[in-house]
């Protein structure tokens, strides 16, 4: 094996200040707002584009709005490195979710940069568009954009708070849709080294664990009903008996139940599985307290490692929605079928990053990610591809997230460590 190249420290106090800007600008109450293709998502990435050209980087953008700042290599005509994360956030989200990978990144260039430090290949900070699909509804819109896999009927998709649609998003900040709907490509799988995503753990495991860092092993795949609905019929409290009546809140109560206990079943039959009900309510405008609801909204999220348990699980519900709509007198709409594929993570990466964890002596794990990330697009390209998960206090999707620096730090320095000492 040959000797480690020890490269330039990453500019740490370069990351910190650009949090603390994105902080002050994307702060919304409580929380963070940085809305795809939005003006938050946008403060970010002109943040990042004037950061890169200002210590010497080639910035440009692809005809989805992702972003790259690439440090050539000392080889012309060898693959690219990406070093990727995004830059949007859910409503009243955190600050590091996301932008802690992207500006991981430019610390590490920009510190490379200045020292005059490059690996044989071109080594690109890629900042994502579109990964927190709360704005669109569909997943991992600007790295499939990058790989020429987004399809047409995505750019039709409104966002959740504006109404418009993704075409129109994308051309109001100087991009080209109708180069998206053709599925121009910025990257062809060929011409990528590999793609290595830094996330903050969005799960208690490294926190109950003390272990500051983890290489995770694979990323679940999901499938989704966004906008499930059960009508009943609406009637008075008092006046109809329970033969007569057609009950939405009845009939999805036990709905929501009946999965939560097949999920429990799969479990306990060694199957990777969660199963979510993240939205249940009745119309605002309908539902009184003398009133039989007639009609129950509620998202189903269901996600695994495995695809014949995605398969398994779909199967049950379709079924499940047919017998208790039968059961009581009501019908499911269980909407537009959106999801994900699993991932799995590239072996030689991991074992890079492995003996580079080791050198540094940074306490580190392997795990997988219950969560969808934008890598999950790039291993299913055939591209080599592994995330870094940094230990993360109180989750993520909430303003609490508190993400420890020297975690960051550590995280960051294997990165560039590993990166740098790629044959």
């Amino acid at each position: 094996m040959m000797p480690f190249v020890t490269p330039p420290e990453p500019d740490l106090q370069l990351a910190r200040r650009l949090f603390d800007e994105l902080d002050r600008a994307t702060r919304d109450g409580r929380g963070i707002t940085r809305a795809s293709y939005g003006a938050g998502e946008q403060f970010a990435h002109d943040l990042v584009a004037r950061t890169a050209r200002g210590v010497g980087l080639a910035v440009s953008t692809d005809v989805a709005g992702n972003l790259y700042a690439t440090l050539p290599g000392r080889k012309k005509g060898a693959k690219t490195f990406l070093i990727a994360s995004h830059l949007d956030s859910v409503p009243q989200g955190g600050n590091f979710d996301g932008a802690a990978g992207v500006l991981a990144g430019m610390a590490i260039l920009s510190a490379w940069k200045r020292a005059g430090f490059a690996p044989d290949f071109d080594t690109t900070v890629m900042a994502i568009r579109a990964e927190e699909s709360t704005w669109f509804p569909y997943s991992y819109i600007g790295s499939k954009g990058a790989l020429g896999q987004l399809p047409a009927d995505a750019l039709e998709v409104r966002r959740a708070d504006t109404g418009r649609t993704l075409a129109q998003h994308i051309d109001e900040l100087g991009f080209d849709s109708k180069a998206v709907r053709n599925r121009t490509a910025q990257w062809k799988p060929a011409d990528v080294k590999g793609y290595v995503e830094l996330h903050i753990e969005q799960g208690p495991v490294l926190e109950g664990s003390s272990i500051p860092v983890a290489l995770v092993t694979g990323i679940r795949g999901s499938f989704r009903y966004r906008e499930a609905r059960v009508l009943g019929e609406y009637g008075h409290s008092g006046a109809v008996p329970q033969a007569y009546r057609h009950d939405a809140v009845v009939a999805a109560a036990e709905f929501v139940v009946r999965l939560d206990e097949r999920w429990s079943e799969l479990e306990a039959a060694g199957k990777d599985l969660t199963l979510t009900v993240g939205k249940f309510f009745t119309d605002a405008e309908q539902h009184a307290f003398s009133k039989i609801a007639g009609e129950v909204n509620l998202c189903i999220d269901v996600r695994s490692h495995e695809r014949d348990t995605l398969a398994l699980v779909r199967e049950f519900t379709d079924s499940l929605a047919e017998e208790i709509g039968s059961k009581y007198g009501v019908r499911f709409e269980l909407g537009v079928l959106t999801g994900s594929e699993p991932a799995s993570m590239d072996a030689g990466l991991i074992a890079a990053f492995d003996r580079a964890a080791n050198a540094l002596g940074i306490a580190h794990t392997a795990m997988p990610s219950g969560a969808g990330h934008d890598a999950a697009v790039f291993a299913g390209a055939g591209i080599p591809t592994l995330m870094v998960f940094v230990r993360n206090q109180n989750g993520s999707h909430n303003p609490n997230e508190a993400m420890r620096m020297e975690d960051f730090d550590a995280a960051v320095r294997l990165i560039g460590y590993a990166v740098a000492n790629l044959t």
